[in-house]
């Protein structure tokens, strides 16, 4: 039998979390929202439950989880099932990608960066939000992350071996964005959003096809 995806399983608890750190959400969307371009069509791979595309006005996302999509069609957003190794998208028809804490979870991140760069067309842009692995964050989630419903099978990067990976893509010109900097439950307020990476723990990296 085939073992069934946490994002399956536990859409409450995902849920919870953005109820549980409203701040640290807003944050997260405010650092992929000054990467975003501001014309132009783009989806999300990885949608989950629309928590992203909806506030930043993307209307379309591949998701494979049923039970995620049930929550995103509720906020608006059309979902298209796929994995993001076998986007069930044309070649060079989106102006923009993002992938927000997908690529900890892709079974072949090569592979998946790979049908990112197919489906843009020249010049589109590709977008990661990951949480940096050599951050305080990042160590935060190694150590905990045997107890992780979510994070058990997750493969955290760092911002350098992410760019790596994108530069072997095909993907050039990047810029990043950076927020959170403290620990979760300290951030009780608006927190900034900053160019570049290697104090924020949740980062965003831009490259260019």
């Amino acid at each position: 039998m085939k073992k069934r995806s946490p994002f399956d399983l536990y859409v409450e608890e995902y849920e919870q979390w953005f109820s549980d750190h409203p701040w640290v959400y807003k944050a997260e969307v405010e650092a992929v929202r000054t990467l975003l371009p501001l014309t132009g069509f783009g989806i999300e791979i990885g949608l989950g439950t629309g928590r992203f595309a909806e506030p930043l006005g993307i209307s379309v996302g591949v998701e494979p989880s049923r039970q995620m999509a049930v929550l995103a069609r509720q906020r608006g957003v059309q979902v298209v099932y796929g994995v993001a190794e076998n986007l069930p998208v044309c070649d060079a028809s989106i102006d923009f990608v993002l992938m927000v804490t997908t690529i900890c979870f892709v079974a072949n991140i090569d592979q998946a960066l790979r049908e990112a760069y197919r489906i843009l067309s020249p010049g589109g842009l590709c977008l990661l939000g990951l949480v940096d692995r050599t951050s305080v964050l990042g160590q935060q989630y190694l150590q905990k992350q045997g107890a992780s419903v979510f994070y058990q099978d997750a493969v955290f990067y760092s911002v350098d071996e992410t760019i790596v990976l994108m530069k072997q893509a095909g993907f050039h010109d990047f810029s990043c964005s950076q927020t959170i900097f403290s620990e979760l439950s300290g951030v009780k307020e608006d927190e900034p959003v900053h160019p570049g990476y290697g104090q924020g723990s949740f980062v965003v990296v831009r490259g260019r096809r």
